[in-house]
């Protein structure tokens, strides 16, 4: 029994009732008060005017009283004040004060939302006290709005035999098996009408008396139908039935032919080992029936306490199998029913919705019936209300490209704290791959550059004058030289000219982009020709790699970084063509030539997947998604990417020996107010766009300029240190379903803080194996934060509500 159930033991001792209420561990409350004669006088008047109004067609063997037409009386009328008075003195009765602190305890219960129904386990002695309407009781309406949730269900005195948990069909349909007893007088069309709405979801199969059948014969049927393999999940019996002192009541199975519980026994005793979870007498006078079939060891039954008239009993099973069918539980379909007979039948059948009881196991689990195929399938695994509205808000949230970058920016936090932690940053003898001349403000203030903006293309040929005479091979000039200085272009144009015709033969990059018309900002004519020098694409998405294109040498321009990674490489391969000023094609389609017969044998980033725009990412696109889009890896610190050296030094010749060859040598602006591309400073990131992983390694540091971000670029690519990120979409419903896995798994167990410690060990290996595939060679960002909520969302309200009980 949970924490949401009770039980009451109600037992009358001449004229005083002991209620007796449990619950919880132990815990018990226990009053006695008076018995109102009344009581039975209403009782007994309103059982007298109910079998005269009801009067025919009776599924019990009552004496007829009068006749069911015209009757001389209004007992419809009288019914309906017979019924008044006696729940009047009911209530009146059970709201007696003695009773109060028992009518709270159960209502208290009703505040907890983690429980849908609070269930009273009622127990009556004697059998007189049991007819009673108890499911009527309007328990705690004096102290909660939420008595609705309390629900009465009725156990015996005597349960000799443990609940078992039974051969529960797991795949194809319920079985059901329905046991037409004596016809006499009735009709049970109703029956046979009803168990259509079954027909998706179970296999029905009648039994019953044919006229040509002889009595043994019917006996020696009916008991090998029950205990028959495989066996029922349902068994229902529709006919006239009775109460009896020592067998536990009868069933009448032919004219004047009845089969006591007794003699039936061990067959139910061998259908409950096959899966027997339920069964329902819609017939009359049940109860000692209910309390032999209970104290048998079978777990829940369903009876009439009255006599009841066959078509309140056929409009009874329709709505009940409704109720069923749409996996609706046996206590739930019993109350739907009965309020179908209150609400929309009263007028016809009034008092018949008082009649129907359920009887049960307390440990027992209520039964429904169970969707086969893909009905079950969808059953199984469809989530509450409250479940779909947090599973709808995570997986919105996973998709939201914002969140992600958020989360993907401190994700990648973690990864520096700990590679840093572990020491497993990169280690090198030789200087960083990429060398990054920084036009700073000092530089600017030195130069006396009175507007930086645009650069002064003098300072740039002055720096690319220094750089060739220092045998740069690769030099990526990171501003946009797509306006005329009239008394500058020509400087610069000369010093580009010397460092080509050099015997380096130096390769420039130079930096191109779309304005807001979708205009390209190109480098100016005169200063440079692209048959001997490349142009890229400046723009990039903050935090990931500008990727190559599928189609390769057809698609123009590349990206700024690719363009300065197979520059570099493709000093790497014998004979590759050289920057030449006498050049008559264009420089990228010379690249173009070389590269289709030569990557095979060269490692560039042409061989690697991971370096082109996949399939599923160009998809992704179209849904603002960023799926298996390389990341820019800040978690590996900045001076095992780049060195920078300020511009000023480059001049000045105060910088140490560097081996330029073998470097990509990037001019870029410094961070200075009017850096970037735009009027606002585009280029720069600054306090709250700074990398959270970039602030950890320099803490100091309040800007993070676009140059070094393409530095960062330039190195992946060179390295191959290419990490792909697992979409937090993926992992995060992969993280639902196993979550909802293990809630299943979790259900029923009573291990919580088992499993707690489960939960806790798995996250944290997951988190380690995450951590450490991200630094190996494999390169994969799994995410973290979402699923763990995801997979945890399942896991706390049960151990939370575990915990209360």
């Amino acid at each position: 029994m949970t924490a949401s159930n009770f039980n009451l033991k109600v037992q009358q001792f001449d004229q005083l009732c002991a209620f007796e209420l449990s619950w919880g561990k132990g815990q018990q409350l226990g009053v006695t008060l008076a018995y109102p004669d009344d009581l039975n006088f209403k009782y007994q008047e309103w059982q007298r005017i109910y079998l005269r109004f009801y009067n025919t067609k009776l599924r019990g063997k009552v004496a007829e009283i009068g006749s069911f037409t015209a009757p001389p009386v209004d007992w419809h009328s009288q019914l309906v004040q017979a019924e008044a008075q006696l729940l009047s003195e009911f209530h009146h009765w059970l709201r007696s004060a003695e009773l109060h602190e028992i009518r709270a305890k159960i209502a208290q219960a009703t505040r907890n939302d983690a429980y849908p129904n609070v269930d009273v386990f009622l127990t009556c002695n004697p059998l007189d006290l049991a007819r009673l309407p108890w499911e009527a009781w309007e328990i705690g309406t004096e102290f909660s709005s939420s008595s609705s949730k309390i629900r009465i269900v009725r156990t015996p005195i005597n349960r000799r035999e443990t609940t078992s948990y039974p051969n529960v069909r797991r795949s194809g349909k319920a079985r059901i098996l329905v046991i037409l007893g004596d016809e006499t007088g009735l009709d049970f069309q109703a029956e046979k009408q009803a168990m259509i709405f079954l027909k998706s979801v179970a296999t029905v199969e009648f039994i019953g008396w044919q006229p040509q059948e002889s009595i043994p014969e019917l006996k020696t049927n009916i008991v090998q139908a029950i205990a028959s393999a495989p066996g029922w999940d349902i068994l229902l019996f529709a006919g006239h039935s009775n109460e009896t002192n020592l067998t536990g009541g009868e069933i009448a199975i032919a004219p004047n032919t009845a089969l006591s519980i007794s003699e039936i026994a061990q067959p139910l005793i061998i259908a409950k080992q096959r899966g027997l979870q339920f069964t329902l007498f819609n017939s009359c006078n049940g109860l000692s029936i209910a309390n032999k079939l209970i104290d048998l060891g079978l777990s829940q039954v369903a009876v009439m306490r009255e006599p009841v008239h066959n078509q309140v009993a056929g409009e009874f099973l329709l709505e009940f199998i409704k109720a069923l069918s749409e996996y609706q539980d046996v206590h739930e379909s019993l109350i739907t029913a009965a309020q179908h007979l209150k609400l929309e039948n009263y007028l016809t059948y009034p008092s018949a919705y008082l009649i129907p009881s359920l009887f049960c196991h307390p440990e027992a689990t209520l039964f429904r019936l169970q969707a086969s195929g893909v009905k079950r399938f969808i059953q199984y695994w469809q989530p509450s209300r409250k479940e779909a509205i947090a599973l709808t808000i995570l997986l919105l949230m996973s998709l939201l490209l914002p969140v992600e970058t958020f989360l993907l920016q401190w994700r990648i936090w973690v990864q520096a704290v700990y590679r840093d932690a572990t020491n497993q940053s990169i280690t090198s003898t030789s200087p960083p791959p990429v060398l990054l001349v920084q036009i700073d403000e000092d530089s600017i203030i030195k130069a006396k550059i009175p507007d930086p903006k645009p650069i002064d293309y003098k300072y740039l040929a002055s720096l690319i004058d220094r750089l060739t005479a220092d045998k740069a091979k690769v030099i990526g000039i990171d501003y946009l030289l797509s306006r005329h200085q009239p008394q500058s272009d020509g400087i610069l144009a000369k010093s580009i000219q010397t460092a080509v015709s050099s015997p380096n033969h130096t390769l420039f990059v130079f930096a191109a982009t779309r304005d807001k018309n979708k205009k390209w900002s190109q480098t100016l004519p005169e200063i440079a020709n692209f048959n001997w020098s490349l142009e890229g694409d400046i723009k990039f998405y903050p935090w990931y790699i500008s990727l190559l294109p599928h189609d390769d040498f057809q698609t123009q321009p590349w990206y700024f970084s690719n363009l300065l990674v197979l520059g570099q490489q493709l000093q790497q391969i014998p004979d590759a063509p050289q920057p030449k000023l006498d050049s008559q094609t264009d420089y990228f389609q010379q690249m173009g030539d070389v590269f289709p017969g030569n990557s095979k044998s060269h490692q560039t980033i042409l061989q690697s997947p991971r370096s082109r725009l996949q399939l599923i990412t160009a998809l992704s696109y179209q849904l603002w998604q960023m799926w298996l889009h390389p990341i820019a890896d800040f978690s590996i610190p900045p001076n095992q990417i780049y060195h920078t050296i300020p511009a000023w030094k480059v001049l000045e010749n105060q910088t140490p020996p560097q081996n330029l060859q073998q470097q990509v040598v990037i001019i870029i602006p410094g961070g200075y107010d009017e850096a970037g591309i735009s009027q606002d400073g585009e280029d720069n990131f600054a306090d709250a766009n700074l990398p959270p992983a970039i602030k950890y390694w320099q803490p100091n540091i309040n800007l993070f300029t676009g140059g070094e971000y393409h530095a960062y670029m330039v190195h992946h690519l060179l390295n191959q240190r290419l990490v792909v990120p697992i979409p937090d979409f993926w992992v995060t419903g992969i993280a639902l379903l196993l979550g909802k896995i293990l809630y299943l798994q979790q259900k029923n167990r009573k291990y919580r803080w088992q499993w707690l410690l489960v939960m806790t060990i798995f996250t944290a290996i997951y988190g380690i194996i995450s951590l450490q595939l991200y630094i190996s060679r494999m390169a994969i960002l799994l995410p973290f934060l979402l699923p763990s909520i995801g997979l945890w969302g399942y896991f706390v309200p049960n151990l939370l509500s575990r915990k209360k009980s």
